[in-house]
């Protein structure tokens, strides 16, 4: 892949874009490789997922040169090809963890709101611009809303103002701010915690969560109610209860 660096360790992989010139920009062939990393890790036996960025920024949204003298049906392709990668992200089974630092803009804040969890450095910061220019981030704002709420949401929307780590961590968008150094080790430390356990459970918890966090609360719980029935029968659900009862140390398959 010429934009995408896919690396593993252990059970881990990371996936890194590898656009430093161009700030890891989301031109539609980088969003093509990083889809296509996505999905080959994602069948994969991997237990998690890093999205990092090479550089001096994580990633500067949508690359304006792939949208410059573009017709509406070629902008819309764009558009639906990173709608498929933000899909895709939260389809894959595995927790997917970001690392951010320095700038995450647009498309670039739009992968941050999108991934299950993010780790930021003190040094980040998070916009869309498109609100102080002539294009109004309307697809980032999909997944920046359903992080921040409203009133938040219309803020970055409106104004278009960057927002440093803190307030980003307070509006709910990362999980976790440290200083630059601790970076690697922050997110280390919650990838870990957060693959603990059933990978098989997890991964169908992690698709159930999406499906239900947008229904209203009777069909949310409908829903849940079957998914949680259904998955008691798993292997390693059975191997869970059991290990509790017997006060030993679970054995996953």
């Amino acid at each position: 892949m010429e934009n995408v660096l896919v690396e593993r360790s252990g059970e881990f992989a990371t996936v890194t874009m590898n656009r430093p010139r161009r700030r890891n920009a989301l031109s539609f062939d980088h969003m093509l490789e990083l889809i296509a990393a996505f999905t080959e890790l994602g069948g994969s036996d991997v237990r998690g997922i890093v999205l990092a960025g090479n550089g001096p920024v994580f990633s500067a949204g949508h690359d304006f040169a792939d949208v410059a003298g573009k017709d509406h049906g070629e902008v819309r392709q764009l558009l639906a090809t990173c709608t498929e990668l933000m899909t895709l992200i939260q389809q894959v089974p595995q927790p997917v963890l970001a690392r951010v630092h320095g700038l995450a803009t647009a498309a670039g804040c739009q992968l941050v709101a999108t991934v299950d969890l993010a780790v930021a450095s003190e040094d980040a910061g998070f916009a869309a611009p498109g609100g102080k220019g002539g294009w109004f981030c309307h697809t980032p704002m999909v997944a920046i809303a359903r992080n921040v709420g409203r009133k938040r949401a219309a803020e970055l929307a409106l104004t278009g103002d960057t927002i440093d780590a803190r307030t980003a961590l307070d509006w709910g968008l990362v999980n976790r701010v440290v200083p630059a150094e601790q970076l690697d080790e922050a997110v280390q430390d919650l990838l870990e915690r957060a693959t603990r356990g059933s990978a098989e459970s997890k991964g169908i918890g992690k698709q159930a969560l999406y499906a239900q966090i947008d229904l209203d609360q009777p069909k949310a719980y409908a829903y849940a109610v079957e998914v949680m029935a259904a998955t008691s029968q798993l292997p390693d659900a059975q191997e869970g209860i059991q290990a509790f009862l017997d006060k030993r140390q679970p054995e996953w398959r």
